[in-house]
């Protein structure tokens, strides 16, 4: 059987040519509402909305470095802001000290077992250090010789 002969449209045409002569009184309404429901079908169905992609932004680099900067400018630049957060981390230190002993005169004159709450305070702050090494270690995967807080270099 060809394909040609399979469908036919003749038949098709041939039967609403038929059914559109006849005289209805709704045979124009329902042609009306007929394009319009295709109408608004196809309207709908190949409106199309573009969105731009957004503008790419500008960025402007602040850098407090200079351009140009030798090795060894870098060198003494990174000296520098370690001996300043030393001195930040010795200050901080001598003022938790201070806070201590503040804590302590207090306890003492009100009665409190001053040494066993330090000895509990510090067995805390040890595990608090323990746990922090401890994921540190996880997170950079070091193995556990290398998590007691000290740095081995090459040539040492």
């Amino acid at each position: 059987m060809r394909f040609r002969t399979r469908f036919n449209a003749a038949g098709g045409i041939a039967d609403f040519w038929n059914e559109w002569k006849k005289p209805t009184p709704y045979r124009w309404p329902i042609l009306a509402a007929s394009f319009a429901m295709t109408g608004t079908l196809f309207f709908w169905l190949t409106k199309e909305e573009y969105y731009y992609p957004p503008e790419v932004p500008q960025v402007t680099y602040i850098t407090t470095f200079a351009e140009g900067r030798t090795d060894e400018e870098i060198r003494q630049s990174n000296i520098e802001n370690q001996r300043r957060k030393d001195e930040l981390e010795a200050e901080r230190a001598r003022i938790e000290q201070r806070r201590r002993d503040l804590y302590k005169s207090l306890g003492a004159a009100t009665g409190l077992d001053v040494e066993a709450m330090e000895a509990e305070a510090e067995a805390e702050r040890a595990a608090e250090e323990r746990a922090e090494r401890e994921r540190l270690a996880e997170l950079f995967g070091e193995s556990d010789d290398q998590t007691d807080g000290t740095v081995e270099t090459a040539g040492e």
